[in-house]
């Protein structure tokens, strides 16, 4: 184990000899958002932070694939552009594409990384699947699966198309979490300040459709995005982000002196 294996920000991808997928820093925009009118999507902050919400796995090597509808492993066809390197296959059957990675990723002992899809990437006919994989102990690798939703539709992922996102968590935060249900009037402050911005905002849409009002002048309210609640305040004590930066993988020389030793198809299905 690394000497810094309980360093929370710590985030190591150890290659399992074959050549691992690139990663990167989700960036985030998106292609139809960009071909959304003027991009109107991106005023939707809540999304484009998402977007880059952790970091995106590239798929090394485009393919085609199709599921006939069978259970069996056979019955998804993937067609690879080049028949030297095939990224995917459909290992488990059932209409499931499975993508191996030869990476064994290794966190601090109480974080562990969801493994996903690339966040507000839909795919027509399939879809990502999800696993939580424990990378503070774990020397096994895993694998990216996503299911066909349609059969005998073909699919495709390009060269360098993301396939998969990887996203630290803390499981003891989400289990620590006090979830409960009250009435919005037993909170007097937040009450006024929901109460207000419902008014402005119905304001704000009936002036949109008046010419040469300043709604429409402004085309659309930016009180979140400025992180500007109701009153004109701003978060108390509460960091506003209007981006992410993640820092990308730096490529390191040293080795690790207990390396995991770990074969992808006999480790956990992370989706």
């Amino acid at each position: 184990m690394s000497q810094d294996n309980d360093d929370i920000t710590r985030l190591t991808a150890f290659s399992l000899g074959a050549e691992g997928p690139e990663i990167r820093p989700a960036p985030v925009d998106r292609d139809w958002m960009d071909a959304t009118p003027e991009g109107f999507a991106y005023r939707c902050l809540p999304l484009a932070v998402a977007n880059a919400w952790g970091w995106e796995l590239l798929a090394p090597a485009g393919f085609s694939a199709v599921w006939t509808g069978g259970a069996a492993p056979g019955d998804v066809v993937v067609s690879p552009d080049d028949p030297a390197r095939q990224p995917a296959t459909g290992h488990f059957g059932s209409g499931i594409l499975t993508f191996h990675v030869p990476w064994l990723f290794r966190t601090a002992g109480e974080v562990a990384l969801m493994v996903q899809g690339p966040l507000n990437r839909p795919k027509d006919a399939i879809a990502p699947l999800s696993g939580l994989v424990e990378t503070g102990w774990s020397p096994f690798g895993f694998t990216m699966n996503w299911r066909f939703t349609r059969a005998q539709t073909p699919i495709r992922f390009e060269t360098g198309e993301p396939f998969a996102a990887i996203i630290p968590v803390l499981p003891s935060l989400m289990e620590a979490m006090r979830p409960d249900i009250r009435p919005i009037d037993s909170d007097p402050a937040t009450a006024r300040a929901h109460a207000a911005f419902v008014e402005g905002r119905s304001r704000f849409l009936n002036d949109l459709g008046q010419e040469d009002s300043a709604a429409r002048r402004a085309g659309w309210q930016k009180d979140y995005f400025r992180g500007r609640a109701p009153d004109g305040a701003g978060p108390q004590m509460v960091p506003h982000r209007t981006k992410l930066r993640l820092r990308p993988f730096e490529r390191m020389t040293t080795a690790d002196p207990d390396p995991a030793d770990a074969d992808p198809e006999d480790g956990p299905a992370a989706g």
